[in-house]
């Protein structure tokens, strides 16, 4: 007798789903930051500031929720007005 397959049970995303851009709100920097990373063989360090600037346009236009660039993995990228990184 055959032992029974385990069943497989579905756990949502982290940060649950979020909008598609129907309207097309942010497609000018998607396809900026879709581009670099063409260009640049699909190295994503060399496209962060891109990347940086998309999230921020879904977060403006409720197309995700707001998070703070620390937690998205960009702390490197956040400097003071004196230059100092935070």
């Amino acid at each position: 007798m055959a032992t029974p397959a385990a069943r497989f049970t579905p756990t949502p995303p982290d940060k649950g789903s979020f909008p598609i851009d129907h309207e097309g709100k942010c497609k000018v920097p998607m396809r900026r930051y879709m581009d670099c990373l063409r260009r640049k063989e699909y190295d994503n360090n060399l496209c962060r500031e891109l990347s940086k600037e998309y999230l921020q346009c879904r977060m403006d236009n409720n197309l995700m929720q707001q998070e703070p660039w620390q937690k998205l993995g960009f702390k490197d990228l956040l400097t003071t007005e004196t230059g100092d990184s935070r």
